[in-house]
């Protein structure tokens, strides 16, 4: 069983109480992986939310999606940190693939029914992490922003 200990220090559940946090720790079932196992696959159905309890999970796009036939730059999430946030927006599918990068790696699996219902049940829980999400999922489109305009102020100074 994932330990309250734990759950308290994982940022998107950080503000919530000890009854909250046993709620989320009755859906809470842990997987382990080896290195290079994929957790999912870009363009499965999203149906949980993920986070890392030990080693580092790799997110990318698959090769054979983009021009050239060259996958994007990896992110990679560590120790603590929730990841698989499209299961909660249409159409509810993974935009990235998901890897263990590390030796070995264990993640909490969270269904996204048992979190609505969670959600439902205590509309705090529901607020403090939908807030939580939506701070991560801006903080994303601001470095995808800043990775975009790097690349083409590259791209504009080698034509010159």
């Amino acid at each position: 069983m994932i330990s309250l200990e734990f759950l308290e220090h994982v940022d998107v559940f950080r503000k919530l109480n000890d009854d909250q946090l046993s709620a989320i720790q009755k859906c809470a079932e842990a997987v382990d992986f080896k290195k290079g196992d994929r957790i999912f696959e870009q363009g499965d159905i999203a149906s949980h939310v993920w986070i890392v309890l030990e080693g580092d999970v790799e997110l990318r796009t698959e090769p054979s999606d983009l021009e050239g036939g060259g996958g994007s730059k990896p992110s990679f999430i560590s120790e603590s940190q929730a990841f698989g946030w499209t299961c909660f927006v249409q159409p509810y599918r993974y935009r990235l693939s998901g890897y263990c990068a590390s030796r070995w790696g264990k993640v909490i699996r969270l269904e996204r029914e048992d979190l609505l219902d969670i959600f439902a049940r205590d509309a705090v829980v529901g607020f403090k992490v939908m807030d939580y999400l939506l701070r991560a999922v801006g903080k994303q489109f601001e470095q995808l922003q800043d990775e975009i305009a790097k690349d083409r102020g590259i791209e504009m100074m080698s034509q010159w």
